[in-house]
């Protein structure tokens, strides 16, 4: 894999990352990539967004009594 390409910027903004740049990285389809300006550069961050948001999830309920509430509604 080369360091750098050139890509074109298309209508919209719409950029095609090279794939050997999303190969080297693991980019896939419909994967989450944050981008920023740093130091007058363009960065794009692959996000584990999926992730992120189960890890904000955390802590807001307990497996185990979320399990026994739907058991409390089953008739018997």
């Amino acid at each position: 894999m080369r360091k750098s390409d050139i890509v074109v910027v298309r209508r919209k903004g719409v950029i095609v990352i090279p794939k050997a740049i999303r190969d080297a990285l693991g980019i896939e389809e419909g994967d989450a990539l944050r981008v920023s300006v740093e130091e007058g550069k363009i960065v794009l961050r692959k996000e584990g967004f999926w992730e992120k948001l189960f890890d904000s999830a955390k802590g807001l309920y307990n497996p185990e009594e979320a399990e026994l509430e739907l058991d409390e509604g089953e008739p018997r």
